[in-house]
């Protein structure tokens, strides 16, 4: 073998510092965009987040392209969009161009609450007030610590068990249980219970003895809790040998119960949204605006920027390196505007039927074709659609609502899952309550209007609307 040299020629993609952050800007939510922000202004000095003032216009000239701007794609005949975010017809029927269309209550997010106690601080500040020796004290502790977000122990007393085996003598599954009764009269009763039966049995248990109908309730929830699911109050009077009436007053009093007592202290934090976009109809035409709120304004500090002449040589470096980044963030902050608005542009030309009519007339629409629209990766549309709302008058949607797949119809074209599950919904909302319409039944009425959807689809879309079969919906009657 000789030695040679050769030459190769291929391409590679090279994610660059720059790409990557613009990549992570992309997908970020408004709130998380300006938290981001801010902490890169406190980093960055010649970087600034420039504030409004009374007249909408910024505090200073940071001598950049504003990042609001974008250019508008040719849009369809029957749907006009603005080549900027607000143009002459819109300014004429809103005050100010930075106005909100829907009214300043709908722009500006609630402040937060203070952090909400959790279910496990909840409950070991109330094991802090009991009277338990400390071996019990620390089984309780365990039996907290194993409880799933809605109070139960659903894979039993072994975790317990195996959690305490530090105690001198480890405890027994019969001594853990004795804890567990005491833990489950906690605030909020039931907590710490095996299943659901075991949860309703002890709120109930702690009832006063002279409520109405407890006792019923009680032999109800111990054998009869199957009957009382499908509500068959006449076959629940007849094994239990009493009247229907009686019958019906216990379940009123289960039905007042809580199943997941620990839901309420659900740690996740309430998270409050603000549109990016808006859909507003002028002059009989669909507009689109990105929110003048959609992301901060940001400027080159001038008084920085006019120390790198002067500066020594590393602090000039340093200063014009800090320059560069700022501009590559602006940068990548006008194309995020600019992609936003032109993916909104998207939504609202293809789904202005439903802006107008309502649920029943989502087309259907994937990432695909979006992207081969707007010239964009599928990935990138995925991004920019997660955690963005279009504030609409009918209502704010995440841009996610508007994407969902396609069932073919008679005349050759396609009807969304979204307008499916719309129709279902009207058609079950005006059968006749002692003749509910079975999936079959709604399977054949969606035929006749056109839609060629199969029995088990139809099954699938009631259930994730959260109707009952047509077998329990004549029972409530």
């Amino acid at each position: 073998m000789k030695p040679g040299i050769q030459l190769r020629l291929h391409q590679q993609l090279a994610l660059t510092p720059q790409l990557q952050q613009a990549i992570r800007l992309l997908q970020l939510s408004q709130v998380e965009l300006e938290t981001e922000l801010r902490e890169l202004a406190e980093t960055n000095p010649l970087l600034e987040i420039e504030s409004p003032d009374e007249h909408g216009e910024a505090d200073g000239d940071s001598g950049e392209p504003e990042i609001a701007s974008a250019e508008d794609a040719a849009p369809e005949p029957e749907v006009e969009f603005d080549t900027e975010h607000w143009d002459e017809h819109v300014a004429g029927s809103i005050e100010t161009p930075a106005a909100n269309p829907f009214g300043d209550d709908d722009e500006v997010p609630e402040h937060q609450d203070a952090a909400q106690e959790d279910l496990r601080d909840h409950l070991l500040w109330q094991l802090n007030l009991a009277r338990f020796s400390d071996r019990d004290r620390a089984i309780a502790a365990a039996i907290i610590d194993a409880l799933d977000a809605d109070g139960y122990l659903h894979e039993g007393l072994e975790p317990v068990k195996a959690a305490v085996q530090s105690l001198h003598p480890p405890p027994s599954l019969e001594e853990i249980e004795a804890v567990r009764h005491r833990v489950q009269r906690f605030e909020p009763a039931g907590v710490a219970s095996l299943d659901l039966r075991d949860c309703l049995s002890v709120q109930l248990q702690q009832l006063d003895e002279n409520t109405e109908a407890r006792e019923l309730a009680l032999r109800i929830v111990a054998t009869e809790l199957e009957l009382l699911a499908r509500r068959d109050f006449q076959k629940l009077a007849r094994k239990l040998d009493t009247n229907p009436e009686d019958v019906i007053a216990a379940a009123t009093l289960i039905r007042g119960l809580d199943p997941r007592p620990g839901a309420a202290f659900d740690p996740a934090p309430t998270e409050y949204i603000a549109p990016d976009a808006y859909a507003v109809k002028v002059d009989g035409r669909w507009r689109v605006a990105l929110s003048p709120n959609c992301q901060p304004r940001l400027a080159i500090n001038r008084h920085y920027c006019d120390l790198i002449a002067r500066a020594r040589r590393n602090d000039a470096a340093y200063l014009r390196g800090q320059l560069q980044e700022a501009r590559w963030l602006m940068k990548s902050l006008k194309a995020r505007a600019d992609t936003l608005f032109r993916v909104a542009q998207a939504i609202v030309r293809t789904q202005s039927a439903f802006l107008d009519y309502g649920p029943e007339a989502m087309k259907p629409l994937v990432l695909r074709e979006v992207a081969d629209e707007l010239g964009m990766h599928e990935s990138t549309i995925s991004r920019v659609t997660t955690r963005k709302y279009l504030r609409t008058p009918r209502g704010t949607f995440e841009f996610k609502h508007f994407f969902s797949s396609g069932v073919a119809t008679d005349d050759g074209g396609a009807a969304s899952a979204t307008a499916i599950q719309a129709m279902i919904r009207k058609l079950v909302a005006e059968e006749d309550p002692r003749k509910p319409l079975s999936d079959q039944g709604l399977t054949t009425e969606l035929n006749k209007r056109g839609i060629q959807v199969a029995r088990r689809t139809v099954a699938k879309y009631r259930e994730a609307l959260r109707i009952p079969s047509s077998a329990e919906r004549q029972r409530a009657e």
